[in-house]
């Protein structure tokens, strides 16, 4: 765990440094594209179960949770210009970099849900998961990229995600946690960023 910690730390310190720029650069592009705060902060349930704020790029309009619903699917008219291009090559999740160096989260990791999610979790794979600390990336991402798509195409998105994607993220997440290494982390990490721009 120590060794996760420390290479968390060599690699989002640096990065958070060098996108200094690009990050001043798209709060400033949100802001000139719509009114409302350059961030958005959701709670998340993270290591042990604890809740934190988790911090992203607004992608939204700024009453959106009031618009619609918790899930976004698709062509949601919710979603601003500017946050089509970010959610398109995942740029809204890069503040997520302040959340691992704060130590709230991993670069490699379960992703963390909202506590109505985490609801729906087994109680013995509830307690697996939250064991170690959640991630930005981790192979359920990649194999769920699209998954605003996904359930753009479903009746009722939240039930399809409760039903058919969390089970198997849950799925994949086990694996992930059984077979977890510094060195397949840092793999996830160059698939996560080659996956981004191919």
């Amino acid at each position: 765990m120590a060794a996760k910690r420390a290479m968390d730390l060599v690699l989002a310190v640096p990065a958070l440094i060098l996108l200094a720029p690009l990050f001043l650069a798209i709060a400033i592009w949100i802001r000139a594209d719509s009114d409302g705060p350059v961030f958005f902060r959701q709670t998340r349930v993270g290591l042990g179960g604890k809740p934190f704020t988790i911090y992203k790029f607004r992608t939204m309009c700024a009453d959106a949770s009031s618009r619609g619903p918790a899930l976004t699917s698709g062509d949601d008219p919710r979603i601003t210009r500017a946050g089509r291009v970010l959610r398109r090559f995942k740029l809204d999740e890069l503040p997520q970099l302040w959340n691992v160096i704060r130590g709230d989260m991993s670069l490699v990791g379960p992703r963390p849900e909202v506590p109505r999610f985490v609801e729906h979790y087994p109680t013995n794979v509830r307690e697996e998961i939250l064991s170690i600390p959640p991630g930005i990336t981790d192979p359920a991402s990649l194999h769920y990229f699209d998954e605003s798509q996904l359930l753009a195409g479903q009746k009722d998105p939240e039930q399809y995600y409760v039903e058919k994607i969390l089970p198997q993220k849950l799925a994949i997440y086990r694996a992930y946690i059984h077979g977890r290494s510094l060195w397949r982390d840092l793999w996830l990490i160059v698939r996560t960023v080659a996956r981004v721009f191919r």
